[in-house]
């Protein structure tokens, strides 16, 4: 109960972790049950009501849901069965022998066959009264959405090594092959994270929010992955290393007499001299806050960047850019300035790129700080040293492509973009 407290005061506070979702029921549906302890003031009441009343979930005997409980693989694997609209993929078999004679049984093995859930990750039986992490629960919701739809299966896999907006990613505890399950349910809402940041991998999930996202679920199951702008923008990066064009309406030129487009990944991962044999230079990412002030973050990927304490100014007239790069420096001479005319493009370039917010800290990002390189040693002779940098670009006009401002040359190999006219 003091559980169930915290997340109702997070709720009220605004410090969501699973928000209220639109739900489809009709209201003669919702009313029909009543818990005593599910108060009309309780954050889940309109989800509760409405699953129950579908016959997703079912009350005790005595009158009570118990809404803090904690829902186990067999009962989320039981009411996936129950939500899916999704065909199923094989005939019913009894996948699991310690499910024989479970109340479960019947309901596991449709999720087996609706694509939820694999065999193959329980070897050693399922264990239907084990607690469901939520690192398993965004892996049976991914997976069940790619089962019925081929653009979600495709989405699993352009986040194989995305940029997953989480603490986790950089602080550690996320594993990489939870990144596009992860990615999916972060990107469509089905599931969020928590007020600090984290994605909390290896947490357990209530009753009370197991009903909010099979509320969730049922929206998501009926609408399209591209429909999803964070989870376009997560798929983008993921193969490409930016957001850039589902963040904002710029477009890739063509360089010079070429057929293809300047995509960003023609420029990643690639190591390049710096200016005056300072060192060298490797990008990794760009990533397009859509932030018009610090309080109106839009995208998912700008608030692991800004909130109330980022301490540059931001004109509501550009996008705020953040450069992911890796610099080996050849001496300890690298200043502030030595680092600002390094490159010859500005985005590339350490001119007023330092910054810092709480975000950051949040996310563990490390970035360029306001301090002189050379007195800080935050660049070290021969040690590669991995960090984030920001820029802008215009929000509403196109740049010239020949300008620096929206060009990065790598070697041979360009990036150019601008917004058409």
């Amino acid at each position: 109960m003091k559980d169930l407290k915290k997340v109702t005061q997070l709720v009220l506070s605004g410090a969501l972790v699973f928000g209220m979702f639109p739900f489809t029921a009709n209201t003669s549906q919702a009313a029909v049950t009543s818990f005593k302890d599910v108060p009309t003031s309780h954050w889940a009441k309109a989800s509760i009501d409405a699953a129950v009343a579908k016959g997703y979930f079912k009350g005790y005997s005595d009158g009570t849901f118990k809404p803090g409980a904690t829902v186990t693989r067999a009962e989320f694997a039981a009411l996936l069965a129950r939500v899916s609209k999704g065909t199923l993929e094989t005939e019913l078999a009894n996948e699991f022998q310690d499910l024989t004679g479970h109340w479960s049984e019947t309901e596991v093995n449709r999720a087996v066959s609706l694509g939820f859930l694999k065999t193959s990750d329980y070897p050693n039986g399922f264990k239907p009264g084990t607690a469901l992490t939520r690192e398993e629960m965004a892996k049976w919701l991914s997976s069940g959405l790619a089962a019925q739809d081929e653009d979600y299966k495709q989405a699993l896999k352009d986040t194989e090594n995305t940029l997953v907006p989480v603490a986790e990613y950089y602080k550690g505890g996320l594993k990489k092959a939870a990144y596009p399950y992860v990615s999916v349910v972060l990107g469509t809402g089905l599931m969020g994270g928590y007020p600090d940041g984290t994605f909390g991998p290896g947490k357990t999930t209530t009753r009370a929010e197991a009903a909010v996202i099979l509320s969730r679920y049922e929206q998501v199951q009926k609408s399209k992955a591209t429909s999803y702008r964070d989870l376009n923008e997560m798929r983008e990066v993921g193969l490409t290393g930016t957001n850039l064009t589902s963040a904002t309406p710029f477009v890739y030129s063509k360089y010079e007499n070429a057929n293809y487009l300047n995509s960003f990944d023609l420029i990643t991962e690639k190591p390049f001299s710096l200016r005056n044999n300072l060192g060298e230079m490797i990008v990794h990412r760009m990533i397009i806050a859509d932030a018009p002030t610090a309080s109106t973050v839009k995208n998912m990927y700008g608030k692991m960047f800004i909130d109330k304490d980022f301490d540059r100014f931001i004109d509501e007239d550009r996008y705020m850019v953040f450069m992911e790069v890796t610099v080996t420096p050849n001496g300890n001479n690298l200043s502030n300035l030595a680092l600002a005319n390094s490159t010859g493009y500005r985005l590339t370039s350490g001119a007023a790129s330092n910054f810092t917010s709480g975000a950051i800290k949040k996310y563990g990002i490390i970035n360029l700080p306001r301090v002189d390189y050379v007195k800080s040693g935050f660049f070290k002779k021969g040690v590669s040293k991995r960090y984030w940098m920001a820029q802008s670009i215009n929000r509403y006009r196109s740049e010239d492509v020949t300008l620096n401002g929206s060009s990065i040359r790598v070697g041979n190999s360009l990036t150019s973009f601008y917004i058409p006219n």
